[in-house]
């Protein structure tokens, strides 16, 4: 069987504090993120509920935007409740958080840096097995290791979008 289409999917998603239909979760094709990959996320897994290291990954989050030039709207705490929220909103118990932050379609320059900054949350059940079958090949994110850039662009420790 054929897992569902991320963009077919029903429930909800924590976007910009508020909840919104998941089918309505949308951002303009110009969106600075999209262009230019100014954009940050985390892959948090659930267990039974709750979300494993959530204070270290809303930390490498927000670390990872800095970086980027990005300051998030939200607090640490903030991004955590809303983590938990969502979760809480779509009943995961065994499966995936992704929060994301990324540029807005104010401006399309190399530098943006009065483009508005986004945050969204989702979720979705992804147990073990999942996990399992999934191959190297049909991954679409890597880490940067840092090697191949100037050692004060990117310090290998945030998770960035790469086209494989």
């Amino acid at each position: 069987m054929d897992p569902i289409p991320f963009d077919k999917r029903s429930g909800k998603i924590w976007y910009n504090g508020k909840l919104v239909d998941w089918k309505e979760a949308n951002l303009h094709i110009l969106s600075h993120g999209l262009h230019y990959a100014s954009c940050v996320f985390e892959g948090e897994r659930v267990y039974n509920g709750e979300i494993f290291k959530l204070r270290e990954h809303t930390n490498r989050l927000i670390h990872s935007a800095e970086r980027m030039g990005m300051k998030i709207p939200y607090s640490a705490d903030e991004i955590d409740n809303a983590c938990k929220e969502i979760i809480s909103v779509q009943n995961v118990k065994s499966g995936y958080v992704r929060p994301v932050v990324w540029r807005g379609s104010e401006m399309m320059a190399i530098s943006a840096q009065k483009s508005q900054i986004h945050l969204a949350v989702a979720t979705w059940e992804w147990g073990s097995i999942l996990i399992r079958k999934l191959k190297l090949k049909e991954l679409n994110s890597a880490f940067l290791n840092g090697k191949n850039h100037h050692p004060t662009l990117f310090l290998g420790t945030q998770k960035l979008p790469v086209c494989i």
